[in-house]
């Protein structure tokens, strides 16, 4: 009698963090393994590949420089060849196929489908492959599902990506003049 009502119990309890896994997943948006996002506040498109084997997200970085803190780097030329300086927030060791490297990581924001995340991303020059970016897990987790058999699933539209404040940082009041 005892054991069932302990075979019982663990089986409410299964089917309940089930239940709460599947509603959490609920929230999470389905994209496939090649996906447009756009880098905030610059507006500038780029493919991504999603990539859940990779750990960590990689952006191509052109001609970067160190400055103390501070990366700067330039887009692909065929994104708009923007140079970007931003403050290094760690290093890192990667695994990549020339061995493991050690990289900057800064932060960005970005427009994946319907969310706008900040995002960690080690820099790396990626002139030899396709993609200029890869999101890695620290990306997917927690935010989208991949569909391996599906790519540009859903186009990226942030409601609010043409302001050109960084929305986490604190704005200062409007000034008005009199």
């Amino acid at each position: 009698m005892k054991a069932r009502g302990f075979l019982a119990r663990c089986l409410f309890v299964s089917l309940l963090f089930l239940t709460l896994g599947a509603i959490k997943d609920e929230k999470k948006i389905a994209i496939g393994t090649v996906e447009e996002v756009i880098l905030l506040p610059w507006n500038i498109r780029l493919p991504a590949r999603i990539d859940t084997g990779a750990a960590k997200t990689s952006l191509d970085a052109r001609e970067l420089k160190i400055h103390g803190t501070v990366a700067e780097f330039r887009l692909p030329d065929n994104y708009g060849g923007m140079l970007l300086s931003l403050p290094i927030v760690e290093w890192r060791h990667v695994r990549s196929s020339k061995g493991r490297e050690r990289r900057p990581v800064v932060e960005v924001d970005l427009c994946i489908a319907s969310k706008r995340v900040r995002i960690k991303a080690n820099l790396n020059d990626r002139s030899m492959v396709k993609y200029p970016i890869i999101l890695g897990r620290n990306v997917l987790k927690d935010h989208f599902i991949v569909d391996v058999k599906r790519s540009k699933v859903v186009p990226p539209v942030c409601p609010d990506r043409l302001d050109r404040q960084r929305p986490m940082e604190p704005q200062p009041p409007l000034q008005t003049s009199k």
